[in-house]
């Protein structure tokens, strides 16, 4: 799944050597403070070394999952966002609305569809898509529903509703990315996962891609309710035949598999029995002349029956003869509409006006919302009540089915009644719209002021709440779970408020809610989402002047499109941002966006312009004493200087990140920094403690339930495991990595591990086997854009292909290689190449061209501290004096060699030399 345009940091790992400094992807979490600055660099094109038997590989790597791929997100891979967790990889849900009592034999349309889909699965035939038409109140969807559960047992994968909005007053059709974005997203698909970008297109084909991908071997039931064209649907339909998709809409949407079944009014006998059910009163009390005649004028639309039914269940007092004569003076108040519409619409009326003032009220400003399904808190809002008397209010008008109950206590106006409430809105309460709209949007910035205090991470500034929303009732949020689960529902909700809010100019609330979204947009998306929002956001504080505010939208602005890998117009807007703040002398917002800046050009191994960056950030953070600031923007420096092979600097600059992240408590950027730290001591030749540490990083990523970042720790255990010989536990650090890339979608980082699994069967003596995984790693990393990871597989290939006699393969892959770590500047990992090549050369019988390249490695790893390669080098070099001089010559170079192997406990190396010299 997954889209990705985001970035992916990774791991290096080698070929015999390892590094990895991995990415991440960090399926979670936001904030601004904390963002995956610098993690997210977490290698891009950076640099591994690898060491290994052999003299084994380069590693690598880098991930600017560009494109539209399955790809998660870029997340640093050491600092996610704000204690964000991996989504759960949950389940197709069961998302149908409930199945009314009211529904009414629908024996014939029912029997068809139940028999055509019997038929299709016992003949085991794809199943074809049935689309149900009819007009307005017809019951097409209650019967679409009625339906789905009547055949849940046939789809145990599933069963999904969505809204189309193809029909909706005030709201535009759902476009079908939105769509496909819903239903992975309800499917398990972690958001972050989802596709994203700027072509539309090509983000919906991916989604779909997705979408059919997810559904190809399940069974389930997929209702798109309300659409208005096959084009709005087509890209949602399922690929696998084991699916059944039941569409409704008013128009007659043709195709070719389709089966189309027409939903007509009720026939008049259907009509009255549905009538005197819901009345409540006996057939023969009612008098089935006026019966017949209340079902005719109604048209006989069940909408129409059940409002007129519920009218007289609620008056005691009133005869099937009172009724009628409402309903009769009422149908001629409404006689401009047109004939098709005046029946529904003067039972609506006839419903309305039996309403108290109060709740008439409430009902009229239920239009005013500009979202789709509400709860007690919005209608509060909306209604200017209490949330008591708002959950009163909307449970008797549903009882007087003047509104929809949906799961978890929701509620919807039917699409025609939204249309009757907004025009009795617009009856003389122009001003009430604008005060209604403005009431719901200070709720909700007072309810994300409340989730967010849940979900970013601890340090980082929480986008404030209004001083108007004291007395709002917001939601009982105690955990970060509730948080985030009220994020999700509402999220669509609180988009269209601010698309709303922007079209009434009230440009101040579109600036706030905008702030107050993108600690769980950074987190959730989608992207696409968040960049129209933050371009939005921009554009309405350019109106007001204020230049803080515009500031603030453009870095968010550049810290989504870091996630979809567009980095020249991140560069821009955190360009444009770093200018807002200093025209207002914000410091701490020039902080932000140039820690995101030097995240940015560490992803683009612009390696001195991210150093620039992050130092000084830090040295802005340290004069406001922003210690979360000071720590991410370490950590992001750290990190930067791993990548430019300055190993005592990346340490330091990582380990005071660590005090301090440990000192707040914050848990991600601990682990974060211990994984770093963990990578760059590989590097440095101290295995016991990178272990140590990168377990330490594991055993934290297992508290929080972060999958992902587990498994780049088992990867980098695995780097450390090959490197000291236990060859078997790096195996299974490698293959349990794999498994949860594989089931997360996560392509980068299951190609890392199967780059890894290469070398481990390259170093295990089956050649054939480790080229096979290492041009699979390959491929992979070409079509993710990772350039870091195409050159750890090159060197590794080169290393397997010249094991199997391919010397000019061999060579063309080494070359390819230098060249991409020289443009990297990855140092460490042009040492290990060159002792790769070196080595080739040497069992070539090519000794003098062998030491040329050994000595080019032995510059390079003195030059960076890299023990590993400078052993490798200084072994090298002795047995080509040994070979062109005769025995006895190189002799100190060997042992020069033996006692830097000793040191890092490569005993295998030691043995060989030792039996070498004797």
């Amino acid at each position: 799944m997954r889209l990705r345009r985001g970035i992916a940091i990774a791991v290096v790992a080698g070929g015999g050597a390892v590094t990895t400094m991995l990415v991440g992807l960090v399926t979670n979490a936001v904030s601004d403070e904390s963002r995956w600055p610098g993690w997210l660099g977490w290698l891009q094109e950076h640099a591994w070394f690898s060491f290994v038997a052999l003299g084994a590989a380069m590693a690598g790597l880098t991930a600017l999952l560009a494109g539209l791929s399955e790809t998660r997100p870029p997340t640093p891979p050491g600092r996610p966002e704000d204690g964000a967790g991996p989504p759960g990889a949950a389940q197709v849900l069961r998302s149908l609305p409930r199945d009314t009592a009211a529904f009414t034999d629908r024996a014939t349309e029912l029997e068809r569809l139940v028999g055509s889909v019997r038929t299709s699965q016992e003949r085991g035939e794809g199943l074809p898509v049935h689309v149900i038409d009819g007009m307005p109140g017809v019951g097409k969807t209650t019967f679409a529903v009625h339906a789905g559960h009547l055949l849940s047992e046939r789809f145990p994968d599933g069963q999904l509703f969505v809204n189309l909005n193809g029909h909706t007053p005030g709201r535009t059709p759902v476009q079908a990315g939105e769509a496909l974005a819903s239903l992975l997203a309800a499917a398990g698909v972690p958001t972050q996962q989802i596709p994203v970008g700027d072509d539309v297109g090509a983000v919906t084909e991916a989604r779909a891609a997705m979408w059919r991908s997810r559904l190809a071997d399940k069974k389930a039931l997929l209702i798109l309710d309300n659409a208005a064209s096959y084009r709005q649907l087509e890209p949602l339909l399922p690929g696998g035949s084991g699916c059944l998709v039941l569409v409704t809409s008013r128009k007659r949407l043709v195709a070719n598999e389709e089966v189309v079944m027409s939903v007509d009014a009720l026939p008049p006998d259907h009509a009255v029995e549905l009538f005197v059910r819901l009345s409540g009163r006996p057939a023969d009390a009612l008098g089935r002349d006026v019966v017949e005649e209340l079902v005719r004028l109604c048209g006989c639309l069940p909408l129409g029956v059940s409002l007129l039914a519920a009218r007289l269940r609620h008056h005691p007092s009133w005869t099937a003869e009172d009724l009628r004569g409402r309903l009769v003076a009422a149908r001629d108040r409404l006689g401009e509409l047109h004939a098709g519409e005046r029946a529904v619409a003067a039972t609506f009326d006839l419903s309305y006006r039996d309403l108290a003032p109060e709740r008439q009220r409430f009902f009229r400003h239920l239009g005013f919302f500009p979202g789709t399904d509400l709860d007690p808190h919005v209608g509060a809002a909306l209604g200017e009540v209490s949330v008591v008397v708002a959950r009163r209010h909307l449970e008797a008008l549903y009882d007087d089915h003047l509104i929809d109950e949906q799961p978890g206590s929701r509620y919807r106006l039917h699409d025609l009644l939204r249309d009757y409430a907004r025009g009795l809105a617009a009856e003389g309460e122009g001003m009430d719209h604008v005060q209604a709209v403005r009431r719901v949007c200070t709720y909700y910035l007072a309810a994300l002021a409340v989730a967010n205090g849940h979900i970013v991470r601890s340090g980082a500034a929480v986008p404030p709440a209004p001083d108007d929303t004291s007395r709002v009732e917001t939601p009982a949020l105690e955990s970060r779970a509730d948080a985030l689960s009220w994020l999700e529902t509402e999220r669509a909700n609180v988009l269209a408020c601010v698309r709303r809010a922007n079209g009434l100019d009230l440009y101040d609330l579109v600036v706030r809610l905008a702030a107050a979204m993108a600690p769980f947009l950074r987190q959730a998306g989608p992207w696409d989402q968040a960049v129209g929002l933050h371009r939005t956001a921009a554009e309405a504080a350019r109106h007001t002047g204020d230049q803080r505010a515009q500031g603030d939208a453009l870095a968010e602005l550049g810290v989504v499109r870091r996630f979809t890998a567009s980095y020249p117009q991140a560069i821009e807007a955190l360009n444009d941002a770093v200018t807002a703040y200093d025209a207002v002398d914000d410091r701490r917002g020039k902080a932000d966006a140039l820690n995101q800046l030097g995240i940015v050009w560490y992803l683009t191994a612009d390696n001195e312009d991210a150093a620039r960056a992050q130092t000084e950030a830090l040295a802005l953070y340290r004069e406001l004493g922003d210690r979360l600031g000071q720590a991410n923007a370490l950590a992001d420096l750290g990190m930067t200087h791993r990548q430019m092979s300055r190993f005592d600097a990346a340490v330091e600059a990582q380990s005071e990140a660590l005090a301090i992240y440990r000192e707040l408590g914050d848990r991600y950027g601990e682990a974060n920094s211990l994984r770093d730290l963990g990578v760059a001591h590989c590097l440095m030749g101290a295995y016991d403690l990178a272990a140590r540490h990168h377990q330490e990083a594991f055993d934290i990523y297992l508290e929080l339930d972060d999958r992902v970042h587990q498994a780049y720790a088992l990867n980098e255990l695995g780097v450390v495991r090959r490197l000291t010989a236990d060859i078997e536990g790096a195996r299974t650090a490698h293959n349990q990595a794999m498994t949860h890339f594989t089931e997360l979608g996560e392509r980068f980082g299951r190609a890392t591990s199967v780059r890894h699994l290469g070398v481990v069967e390259r170093v295990t003596g089956d050649a054939t086997q480790a080229i096979r995984l290492l041009e699979e790693a390959l491929d992979a990393y070409r079509e993710l854009g990772s350039r870091g990871g195409e050159a750890a597989s090159l060197s590794e290939l080169g290393v397997a292909r010249g094991i199997v006699g391919e010397r000019d393969g061999a060579i063309e892959a080494f070359q390819r290689g230098l060249e991409i770590l020289r443009d990297l500047g990855d140092r460490c990992g042009e040492a290990e190449v060159l002792n790769h090549w070196g080595t080739l050369l040497f069992t070539s019988d090519e000794p003098p061209a062998a030491r040329r390249h050994f000595d080019q490695a032995l510059m390079l790893a003195r030059d960076i501290r890299c023990p590993l390669e400078e052993a490798r080098a200084l072994e090298g070099i002795g047995r080509c004096d040994w070979t062109i001089d005769g025995p006895g010559h190189g002799v100190d170079s060997l042992r020069a060699a033996v006692t830097v192997y000793r040191r890092l406990g490569v005993s295998a190396s030691v043995d060989d030399i030792e039996r070498l010299l004797v």
